[in-house]
């Protein structure tokens, strides 16, 4: 199934969740004053009628692309939940490097902490901060930009744009990234949650969504 509402993709409906692939510029969720209400869960809830308060199981930052999956059901929420804490979910994402990156591959684990006095920018603290792993691997290099692949295992603030750009990961920012980059404006990150593969609530199937790469 594919409604497409102001840009917002329904990839899949259940009665217990919604899968939906995101464009890069909205919200995953309410943010603060009221022009930025409008999100990925606002769309949700007015498009489903029997969607909970509060739908959102994970996130993606608002100039991330790709897919979120959304629970209807408070049980739905806490099994998915669950499922995301305990690192069963699965997911992938392809982004577009400013630079040449000369290894093919490997793991990166690299620990980092918010900027108190820099919100919401994240600083590199082995001491302090919370460890964020990824694997990658280099798929291709055009016009001194390199396209990767991207499997994070945990789930840290900002950890696939820092594993990128700073000196102990990748070394070369996601272009767009107007945090630890040169973007200027929403809408311009070119990081894309690809794939995302769970258990559905009740029947315990495993399940897997894809979305192709918009850039």
């Amino acid at each position: 199934m594919s409604i497409i509402p102001d840009g917002l993709t329904i990839l899949h409906t259940d009665p217990l969740f919604v899968v939906v692939d995101k464009p890069s510029g909205l919200l995953s969720v309410p943010g603060k004053g009221p022009e930025n209400q409008d999100c990925v869960v606002s769309r949700v809830k007015e498009m489903f009628q029997h969607c909970m308060e509060q739908p959102s199981v994970h996130r993606l930052d608002q100039d991330t692309s790709g897919l979120i999956v959304m629970a209807m059901t408070e049980a739905a929420h806490r099994n998915l939940s669950m499922q995301f804490m305990d690192r069963l979910v699965g997911k992938r994402y392809t982004a577009l490097l400013d630079g040449v990156v000369k290894e093919d591959g490997g793991v990166i684990e690299l620990a980092f902490r918010l900027d108190p006095d820099n919100r919401p920018h994240q600083v590199y603290d082995p001491e302090k901060g919370k460890l964020g792993t990824t694997r990658w691997r280099k798929i291709s290099v055009d016009a001194g930009l390199t396209r990767v692949e991207f499997m994070p295992l945990t789930g840290r603030t900002h950890q696939l744009r820092l594993h990128a750009a700073h000196k102990k990961g990748l070394g070369f920012s996601i272009v767009g990234d107007r945090l630890y980059g040169t973007g200027t404006a929403p809408g311009q990150l070119k990081l894309h949650a690809t794939t995302l593969r769970f258990r559905h609530p009740v029947t315990r199937k495993p399940l897997e969504f894809t979305s192709p790469v918009p850039f």
